[in-house]
């Protein structure tokens, strides 16, 4: 009889943990990108991926640089109660309140792509942006693309952009002392206006632009359409920046892109919202995680089979 009980007790109580076990959760996962920008398809299969994996719940969200629509959003989670907020910085200090604010509520809030340590953020999961342009403007001095007068070209999606500012604060500290100058210019998200854009500005400027370094993988994935518009030829003019897509894989092995920065998108996606659902159950995300590597063409190949899912 008394064996009898304690089966009847130990089923009882697998039962009763069993759901809790299972139990699904509902993180939210918000980015400042848009869907049309190429890499924000391989953060988003990330997020799905996780999804698919874990059986939990993500709610994902476009914002295209729009910073209120974005703090609304994660307001929206909160008021949700969600379980936890993966989500970007679409500008330095922009989310430094909604994030004190989920804290308060209790919910888990993990910043990952781009940074901003002044927000209260669990963790940061991504790449370190200011050693990411800082790399690229030694790639181009190291190598004797760039010196002392030269000038340098530096288009990006959204001037003001967490990403943007953060990389330009790494190039300046290598440029500045050594006398060379740049410029920031506005591509925009939309593929076809950027490219047009740029066309325009090496149509005004190409004479005295030494070298090219794209802020943002849009950008630094339009090069060739660029050229071949312009009527440059591949590695006429050096390029460095950003490497998240097929089409920069791409231009690094036909030539046309020097050197790309390669940032793990899938598995940014993938760990933030992991630490996330782990930081919801009580696990303490004191740490960040540092992702992302510069290829060459010698490594393209390897990076292009990533991207294209072989």
């Amino acid at each position: 009889m008394f064996r009898k009980l304690a089966i009847f007790a130990f089923g009882a109580m697998v039962a009763l943990a069993m759901p809790l076990a299972a139990q699904a959760k509902t993180i939210y996962w918000i980015s400042h990108g848009g869907p049309a920008d190429p890499v924000w398809t391989y953060f988003l299969a990330g997020a799905k991926q996780w999804a698919k994996d874990t059986g939990n719940t993500v709610n994902t969200s476009f914002h295209n640089g729009d910073v209120a629509s974005q703090q609304e959003a994660v307001r929206a989670a909160i008021a949700a109660k969600a379980d936890g907020i993966a989500t970007t910085s679409p500008d330095p200090g922009s989310l430094i309140k909604v994030a004190a604010e989920a804290k308060a509520a209790g919910i888990p809030i993990i910043n990952f792509n781009t940074p901003d340590p002044k927000a209260p953020f669990d963790a940061y999961v991504g790449g370190d942006l200011e050693l990411y342009g800082a790399n690229w403007a030694r790639y181009l001095v190291d190598k004797k693309l760039v010196k002392a007068g030269d000038f340098v070209w530096m288009p990006v999606e959204i001037p003001g952009a967490t990403y943007g500012v953060q990389e330009a604060q790494g190039i300046a500290s290598v440029f500045k002392p050594l006398g060379i100058t740049w410029e920031v210019t506005e591509a925009t998200l939309d593929q076809a206006e950027a490219i047009t854009r740029m066309v325009d500005y090496m149509t005004a400027n190409g004479k005295k632009i030494k070298a090219i370094i794209g802020l943002g993988d849009l950008v630094t994935g339009s090069i060739k359409r660029v050229y071949d518009q312009v009527g440059i030829k591949a590695g006429e003019i050096p390029v460095v920046g950003w490497g998240n897509s097929l089409d920069t894989t791409q231009e690094v092995l036909d030539g046309y892109v020097d050197a790309a920065q390669w940032q793990d998108p899938q598995a940014t996606s993938y760990l933030a919202l992991s630490l996330a659902a782990m930081a919801s159950d009580g696990t303490p995300t004191g740490f960040n995680i540092i992702t992302g590597a510069l290829y060459g063409k010698d490594t393209a190949g390897v990076y292009a089979k990533v991207l294209s899912g072989k």
